[in-house]
């Protein structure tokens, strides 16, 4: 074995996949007695402690990379590194390593390749100086190399961006290029993909844009037609400079705009066709390319948008009805493209590009391109909404309230939702994009709390009176004719737009269901009061006769959503119109299966029970018990009787001690009264036996008598009701009224004051007993 010694870097990988550096020494390979074999031994070059000593392993895989690196691993996550000076050094230990194991050192890898020496923290691991060589027919390859080689050292790839981001290399490069072409030399070609190809993946912004300016393109893509992995070349140049037509509406005027679309649009070539799907390693060499047509995108907007004569000639033609439909059909994708520009822009740039289109007339803009009865211009009109609505929806919403005013014509949100019924998509991919607007535009979420045109009540009241209808007709017109036709539901015609079990149909109205769920959840008082005006929850479970399981979902969801909500008149409502009934009867026909469904009407059951909702738990139980207590597989049901003997005993309990409280409350109050009684009337027979032993004169008896009838008062007797009776004499009473000397009154021991009341209507104040001297 070589014993020379050479000054290397050791490097070892550490718990977080980072390279970190053991130290500095002298390299050699020797034979230690002790491990009994040949090892790698480094020391440290000023006191000679040794820094490593590792034995090479028959069964290390080991790689060279880069002619200075070798690259190995011990044991699992445990991966060592050594940096050389030059790739002489490193040879001779690499020659060692391949003796050991048997293997050619002209290879680069023992074994197959590590994945620790993939990892990228091994650029820090070396430090060598790259040399281009000259840009040559003959040294292509050795270009195609080098580019290659680098990509996965970003230290490597900063070096050679230096080296060939020059204009002078490039332009000799691709003057080889139509050399190579002339010759029909094919390996030069392919060559040379591989080398533009690396530069791009270079991912340097200086670079990029000498290679995408007008003057080399062109000569970039003809270099990437050549790929090695075709077996014929592809013509992306033809089809850039001969198919490709360039289509102004309006015509631009500015040159430098023109020039930045015709760039925007081949360097989205380049990425969408030429790198359609980079792989994992790849995934980040083209950031820098994304960039590029990002911070073009919103230069055009820019320039567009300061062009006030521009788009002012474009709305002036969308807003008048009487331009064609293939010139409106046109400038409407201008339009779209512009709007998917846009996306690139800054929210406040967005604030005030939506602001200046919205004072061009966009939004009536719109409305009359819905309105036309061409599927690409709605189609087309419809994305530039959906845009608009992500932009701003409370100026949407704005624009959808003031439209009202408009006589004589479809209201905007209206021409929304009929463009959603008028989807020919199989699938409705459109209807369900235009379900998600309407949705954001219902969402309280993003709606304007103060005081504004577009305030939250305001235009939840306007959707609830002006389009709500519209959005549910598919729903009562299908639910009507399942009503009309319910004993030939299971024969009917599935081709029939309005029958339960068609496909499309059924996809439509869960779509709805949705939406109308989502407005359950988060429009509680106007959507209760639209419920409970149209009883719309018994036209939604009639479609739990649908054949198809996921409408049967939506529409158990939606009663789920209203449940949720815990509104006792909501629930009166539901055990009302008796709607459990064909909800248990779902449960029943599904039998044992476990299904979305079983989950779905179990989970509801078993929320009530949890909430411990009493209406709804006492109505369940009472109807449905008896057909329920079989399933046993959950304790859902028995949960339900539980809550409901609870419920009923407490009440039981209650009005037990409501009696005890009542009762003891009368006879308390009763003895009261009659104690009160007995000593009014000892007060009384002694006033008058005291006056009797004074003898009065005569003049006095009289009125001492009249006194005496005046405060004289009866003992209370007992009425046959309970009640007790008292009777008063008073002299006036008798002069006043002679046929009724005795007036007598009754007085309960439990004061109502329903009674009280009637007593005062009945009896004049001056007629009142008085129970007290």
């Amino acid at each position: 074995m070589a014993d020379e010694q050479s000054i290397v870097k050791v490097y070892f990988l550490n718990d977080d996949q980072q390279w970190e550096i053991l130290g500095k020494g002298h390299v050699s390979a020797v034979y230690v007695e002790r491990l009994q074999g040949i090892c790698l031994l480094v020391r440290s070059e000023p006191n000679g402690i040794q820094i490593l000593e590792s034995k090479i392993d028959p069964d290390t895989p080991y790689q060279r990379r880069q002619g200075t690196l070798i690259v190995w691993s011990e044991a699992e996550n445990h991966g060592m590194a050594m940096s050389f000076p030059d790739a002489a050094s490193c040879y001779e230990i690499w020659k060692d390593i391949c003796q050991v194991q048997g293997k050619d050192p002209s290879t680069d890898i023992t074994h197959d390749p590590l994945v620790e020496s993939e990892d990228e923290t091994l650029d820090d691991v070396t430090d060598d100086v790259l040399e281009l060589p000259n840009c040559e027919l003959g040294k292509l390859d050795q270009i195609a190399h080098l580019v290659t080689s680098v990509l996965t050292s970003p230290l490597h790839k900063e070096k050679l961006a230096l080296l060939v981001g020059n204009e002078d290399f490039i332009k000799q490069l691709l003057q080889l290029f139509h050399t190579c072409e002339d010759l029909e030399d094919t390996e030069g070609l392919q060559n040379l993909h591989d080398i533009v190809k690396g530069m791009l993946f270079l991912n340097q912004a200086s670079l990029l844009e000498i290679l995408v300016s007008d003057k080399y393109i062109m000569d970039v893509v003809g270099c990437l037609e050549y790929d090695p992995a075709l077996a014929q070349p592809k013509r992306h140049r033809e089809f850039l400079t001969q198919k490709v037509k360039f289509k102004e509406v309006i015509p631009i005027i500015d040159q430098a705009l023109l020039q930045k679309i015709h760039q925007t649009y081949r360097v989205q070539y380049i990425q969408d066709i030429l790198f359609p799907i980079p792989s994992i390693f790849e995934e980040n060499f083209l950031s820098t390319l994304s960039n590029f047509i990002l911070l073009n995108k919103s230069d055009i907007v820019n320039m567009l948008q300061e062009d006030d004569e521009f788009l002012s000639t474009v709305f002036a033609q969308l807003r008048d009805k009487t331009t064609d439909d293939d010139t409106r059909r046109e400038l409407l994708f201008f339009f779209k493209e512009f709007c998917a520009f846009s996306q690139t822009l800054h929210s406040a740039n967005k604030n005030a590009l939506f602001k200046t289109l919205t004072q061009l007339g966009i939004l009536p803009a719109l409305k009359i391109a819905m309105g036309i009865n061409d599927l690409q211009i709605k189609s087309a009109a419809t994305d530039i909404f959906t845009y608009l609505v992500e932009y701003s929806p409370s100026r949407v919403r704005e624009f959808i309230i003031e439209d009202q005013e408009s006589e004589g014509s479809i209201l905007f949100i209206n021409l929304v939702i009929e463009q959603i019924f008028c989807d020919t998509d199989p699938e409705l991919g459109s209807a369900v994009h235009l379900m998600g607007v309407l949705r954001a535009l219902l969402d309280p979420n993003n709606m304007v709390t103060a005081s504004s045109h577009c305030e939250r009540s305001e235009f939840l009241r306007f959707f609830c009176k002006h389009s709500m209808n519209n959005l549910i007709a598919p729903l009562l017109s299908t639910t009507s004719a399942y009503i009309r036709d319910k004993d030939n539901i299971v024969g009917s015609d599935e081709n029939n737009k309005n029958c339960l079990n068609n496909y499309r149909t059924a996809q439509l109205l869960a779509l709805i269901l949705d939406l109308l769920s989502f407005c359950v959840q988060h429009h509680t008082y106007y959507i209760k009061k639209y419920i409970l005006n149209k009883d719309l929850l018994r036209k939604v479970l009639i479609l739990i006769n649908s054949k198809h399981t996921f409408l049967i979902l939506c529409a158990i969801r939606f009663m789920r959503r209203m449940i949720g909500l815990r509104d006792e008149l909501l629930n009166r409502y539901i055990i009302k119109g008796n709607f459990f009934e064909p909800v248990v009867n779902a449960l029943l026909e599904n039998g044992t299966r476990y299904n979305m469904l079983n989950s779905a009407i179990v989970e509801l059951f078993d929320y009530i029970r949890m909430e411990n909702i009493k209406s709804l738990v006492a109505h369940i139980v009472e109807k449905f018990y008896a057909t329920l207590k079989s399933i046993e597989y959950v304790q859902t049901f028995k949960g339900l009787k539980v809550k409901y003997e609870q419920e009923k005993e407490l009440k039981n309990q209650l009005t037990k001690n409501l009696c005890s409280v009542l009762y003891s409350q009368v006879f308390c109050r009763g003895s009261s009264v009659l104690e009160e009684e007995e000593e009014e009337e000892t007060s009384i027979n002694e006033n008058i036996k005291e006056e009797a032993v004074k003898s009065p004169p005569e003049s006095d008896i009289e009125i001492q008598k009249t006194k005496e009838n005046e405060d004289k008062v009866d003992l209370p007797s007992k009425t046959s009701c309970g009640d007790f009776k008292f009777t008063s004499c008073h002299s006036a009473d008798a002069a006043d009224e002679t046929s009724n000397p005795n007036r007598t009154s009754v007085i309960c021991l439990v004061d109502y004051s329903d009674d009280e009341e009637e007593e005062e209507d009945e009896t004049p104040p001056s007629k009142r007993p008085h129970l007290s001297p």
